[in-house]
């Protein structure tokens, strides 16, 4: 009894492909890794740079932190916002409004 339930138990007799499925299985999950994660980040961040070259004296401007106001002056990466009565120095990658365009990933409130 106990030596017909090893050979039960066994694998089967000429069966080599294990390694191979596995393989196949992993390289499947990089590719949807890749198509549902990677690509969707690096196009939104191509989208956002953009975005932020075009960039203009005057354009109307959300930042990150939520102030709205008028781009007066830009030096580099430091962005100058006119917003209500005050002046206030911004970092370039902390707009995500433009105008009516919107930054991929964020919300147009």
């Amino acid at each position: 009894m106990t030596t017909q339930l090893l050979a039960l138990m066994a694998p089967p007799q000429g069966q080599g492909g294990g390694m191979s499925f596995l393989l196949i299985q992993l390289g499947l999950i990089a590719l949807v890794f890749y198509f549902l994660i990677i690509r969707p980040q690096s196009q939104a961040r191509k989208k956002h740079q953009e975005l932020l070259n075009n960039l203009k004296r005057g354009d109307e401007v959300v930042t990150g932190g939520g102030l709205m106001g008028k781009v007066t002056a830009m030096n580099g990466e430091r962005i100058t916002v006119q917003t209500g009565e005050a002046t206030v120095v911004v970092h370039r990658r902390r707009i995500v409004q433009v105008g009516e365009a919107v930054a991929p990933g964020q919300d147009a409130r």
